[in-house]
């Protein structure tokens, strides 16, 4: 192979070897696919419907917790008090998890609301490391 050759392929691979690290997740990052919103209906209620939420970090990632998680929640309400540091509305599909704060591995926060429906909550966004 000549030398020329030989360049051009190097080169090529270096690329591509660049490019698949800009595209491929690190294994000890975190990303909004840690973020696990789950929700269901607590049937020892009578009268207004109330439905129990757990957030969930499940990154491994000791050293990065993410921080100012968004979820998207439409007008969210509810006829009985959730405690704000946990979850907010801030606007229309905006709400606020933790108070803004880190969610560490493997926390949960936790809360319950009362509403004739159920609201349906999916992330939206997050500042990870």
């Amino acid at each position: 192979m000549s030398p020329c050759r030989k360049f051009l392929s190097c080169t090529v691979l270096i690329v591509l070897i660049i490019m698949s690290c800009l595209y491929i997740r690190h294994p000890g990052s975190c990303s909004n696919r840690d973020i696990s919103i789950s929700q269901s209906r607590d049937s020892m209620t009578s009268g207004i419907p109330q439905y129990i939420v757990q957030i969930v970090n499940t990154c491994i990632n000791s050293g990065c917790a993410p921080s100012n998680i968004h979820v998207h929640c439409g007008w969210f309400a509810s006829a009985r008090i959730v405690n704000p540091r946990a979850f907010k509305r801030l606007s229309y599909d905006d709400c606020l998890v933790n108070a803004g704060k880190p969610l560490k591995g493997s926390q949960i926060v936790r809360f319950t609301y009362s509403n004739s429906f159920m609201y349906p909550l999916a992330f939206k966004s997050a500042n990870f490391c």
